[in-house]
């Protein structure tokens, strides 16, 4: 019983030392911000440019 809790110990130990993830995840982070500022951005962009086609399309309908 004790050799088994040394090495879990030193499995967590180990585990707790390996920060390679770290960065992969640090990145993904980001592009999630990056992904959803976009996604945002583009729903006020469709609007703009759907209300400009209107006024556009309006205008061509009454010089008719």
């Amino acid at each position: 019983m004790r050799e088994w809790m040394l090495s879990a110990r030193d499995v967590l130990v180990a585990l707790h030392r390996e920060d390679s993830g770290q960065d992969l995840i640090e990145y993904a982070l980001i592009a999630a911000l990056i992904a959803l500022g976009a996604v945002l951005g583009m729903g006020a962009v469709a609007s703009a440019i759907n209300s400009a086609f209107s006024a556009i399309g309006s205008k061509l309908m009454n010089s008719m």
